[in-house]
């Protein structure tokens, strides 16, 4: 069974922020977890806000939890509020759905976490965070 290591965690990070600079966003958060939850890398660029690591967070946890990119639970949440309110409550505060987040998978679909950014639009978030999955030779999902 497949893994996420240490070095694609970093690796995902570095690039997913390089990318942010190149792309010209606000200071990011940008967050790895692995496929049970847990923080396997993260960093705040200097300016990003306090609150950048728990979005950024909360967003990875949701897609990981819940196997699907965030864009994806964004919609089920508009369609079943009540539902997805009770999962940030389960979560105790970190299931965000909200766009920012993809999952990381290896060459056979497998999930091995999730990628998540906090501090640009919901689409500048996700597409740093695909930059950094694929420099990892990973895929994403």
């Amino acid at each position: 069974m497949s893994r996420l290591t240490l070095q694609q965690a970093n690796t995902i990070v570095e690039v997913a922020l390089k990318k942010a600079r190149e792309m010209k966003t606000r200071p990011l958060t940008v967050v790895v977890l692995d496929d049970a939850g847990h923080i396997k890398a993260l960093q705040r660029e200097d300016g990003a806000n306090m609150f950048r690591n728990d979005i950024a967070i909360g967003k990875a946890f949701a897609s990981v939890g819940m196997g699907a990119a965030s864009r994806s639970l964004l919609q089920r949440a508009k369609d079943n509020p009540q539902f997805y309110g009770a999962l940030t409550v389960v979560g105790q505060g970190k299931f965000v759905p909200q766009t920012g987040a993809v999952l990381i998978k290896d060459k056979d679909g497998t999930v091995l976490g999730a990628a998540g950014g906090s501090g640009g639009t919901g689409d500048e978030d996700e597409a740093v965070c695909i930059a950094g999955i694929e420099a990892a030779g990973l895929a994403w999902g």
